[in-house]
């Protein structure tokens, strides 16, 4: 089994928290916190940063919570990377002013044609866009036209899912780009560095880190190509990695 690790990379809903909007679990990222302060201030143990498709407030939010304030977090699936030990928010150079007209574009395609059947997009993101309905199975009906507008009209946009969440994502940015953002700005090697994910996009990241870690409730496709699954579940799972892995 490699190790030590530098770092640790996971994913917030599905592992730091619940994917439903159910309570945060603050005994929980408690322990984590506690975890990153030993960690920052011994120089010993892996720090436990995240990469995720929330929009940037909140992964800001998390860290703080998490007592990260030294390795960078990936936003918005890619998009943004945010640093709290430079106090700094980039955004994927690669991205342009003409990649977030086009963002936008479909937004008001969405609102137009799709708002009034209840499809909502998720606030605070700016290079790409979530769609939710309070029926799923709706929801996901939607993909193949989704792809076939997409297409259509030009706009380079990847399609995928969450439990409940259809993400639209620019086809260059992934949660990959953002964790290769991540280790070559903080400085981490491949060999040093492990993932903590519970769904098939989190999967990206794989080919980047020494060990890929998942939750008891992952996706079944995650669970079968991750090199652990813990016994328990989000949080809980976690925190079982931190002990066996998080250690000096």
């Amino acid at each position: 089994m490699p190790g030590p690790f530098d770092a640790i990379i996971s994913d917030i809903d599905g592992c730091l928290g619940p994917e439903s909007d159910e309570p945060l679990p603050v005994e929980g990222l408690a322990r984590v916190a506690r975890h990153n302060r030993a960690a920052i201030a011994a120089g010993n143990r892996p720090v436990l940063t995240v990469c995720s498709g929330r929009p940037l407030p909140f992964v800001e939010a998390i860290c703080r919570v998490i007592a990260n304030d030294r390795l960078p977090a990936v936003c918005e699936n890619g998009v943004w990377l945010y640093d709290p030990f430079r106090r700094a928010f980039e955004r994927d150079p690669r991205i342009t002013a003409e990649h977030v007209a086009l963002v936008h574009a479909a937004m008001r395609w969405v609102e137009r044609d799709l708002g009034p059947s209840g499809v909502t997009i998720q606030p605070g993101k700016s290079a790409s866009m979530s769609l939710w309905h309070a029926d799923t199975a709706y929801l996901f009906s939607l993909i193949p036209s989704l792809a076939d507008r997409f297409r259509a009209e030009g706009w380079p946009f990847r399609v995928s899912t969450t439990i409940a969440w259809i993400n639209c994502d620019l086809e260059f940015v992934s949660k990959a780009t953002g964790v290769e953002r991540l280790m070559r700005s903080a400085g981490l090697t491949r060999e040093r560095t492990m993932f903590v994910g519970d769904a098939p996009g989190d999967l990206a990241a794989q080919p980047l880190v020494a060990l890929f870690a998942a939750p008891a409730n992952s996706h079944p496709e995650v669970k079968a190509r991750a090199d652990v699954v813990t016994a328990a579940p989000e949080i809980e799972g976690v925190l079982e990695i931190l002990a066996r892995f998080g250690v000096p």
